[in-house]
């Protein structure tokens, strides 16, 4: 079978990839979790994950029945680590909800006239309208992180996106909008192993981006960049919640539960809902390099 990119994520594993990270891929057991640093060393039971998302599903649809009946605005934005995971958050968020109402927006590189305009403007003409949910596959977020690694962005262009993006999200959080921002963390070691299962199926071949493979190298460099960037723009109107996803069954649990307990719909069943895990999802003190 012919490999995406002439195999080269094979070849960084098999040639590259540090000598603990590869070890630990070789040795893993099943449901093992990779990470040593992880707060657990394995992946949660299946039955108690899928009896407590179905629960949490059903206060999503309450949440946007809710939203529907007000006229709430609501956003969500997931940024994170390639192959953290977002993608499959997000399908579990919108599952069971009405897709007229939620909606994901996923931008592609900018066209040469989005180029020119002020950066913010493409990802504002996405926002929701009343008693819509939008979640962001990525975000404005991008120059804070990728755009730096990559050199996709000057410097200057980089600062002024720092400058502004804490006033142009408490202007979202004034015009009453409900904005949420969920960073996906998870291991460089479990991080290759799932871009290696992703480029050995024909199935899931069409996730990975030369982005992907470049970015294999650059690891130091976007941990660097994160940092900054949590530092720069975790505020009172755009708090960061951070969920560490190398256990994609508890992230997807906590990332949900952390949206949830933020708002007052109606109905609400804090039961069913429970508290996120404090050592899965919290602020950027629990980021983990």
């Amino acid at each position: 079978m012919e490999l995406p990119f002439d195999g080269a994520i094979s070849s960084f594993y098999r040639d590259t990839a540090p000598d603990d990270v590869r070890e630990a891929i070789e040795t893993r057991k099943k449901d093992k979790i990779l990470n040593p640093d992880f707060p657990y060393g394995q992946r949660m039971d299946k039955d108690a994950y899928e009896d407590h998302l179905d629960a949490l599903q059903i206060e999503l649809v309450k949440l946007q029945r809710w939203a529907r009946d007000t006229g709430a605005r609501i956003a969500i934005v997931f940024e994170g680590r390639d192959a953290a995971g977002k993608g499959g958050m997000i399908k579990r968020f919108r599952e069971h909800l009405n897709p007229r109402g939620a909606r994901v927006v996923a931008l592609s590189k900018p066209t040469d006239r989005e180029a020119t305009q002020w950066y913010f403007q493409r990802y504002i003409d996405h926002l929701p309208a009343g008693g819509e949910i939008v979640f962001y596959d990525r975000s404005w977020y991008n120059r804070g992180v990728v755009e730096k690694v990559f050199g996709f962005c000057t410097d200057p262009q980089r600062e002024a996106f720092f400058r502004q993006v804490i006033p142009f999200e408490e202007m979202l959080a004034h015009e009453g909008i409900l904005v949420f921002k969920l960073w996906l963390n998870v291991g460089r070691a479990e991080q290759l192993r799932r871009f290696l299962d992703r480029e050995s199926d024909p199935l899931k071949q069409w996730k990975l981006s030369w982005i992907d493979v470049e970015g294999l190298k650059k690891w130091d460099a976007y941990s660097s960049a994160i940092v900054e960037t949590f530092t720069r723009t975790h505020s009172d109107a755009g708090p960061w919640t951070i969920i560490r996803s190398d256990d994609k069954r508890r992230a997807r649990l906590a990332a949900i539960q952390s949206v949830l307990c933020q708002i007052d719909y109606a109905g609400k069943n804090a039961k069913a809902l429970g508290d996120p895990d404090p050592k899965i999802a919290g602020g950027p003190d629990i980021w983990d390099a």
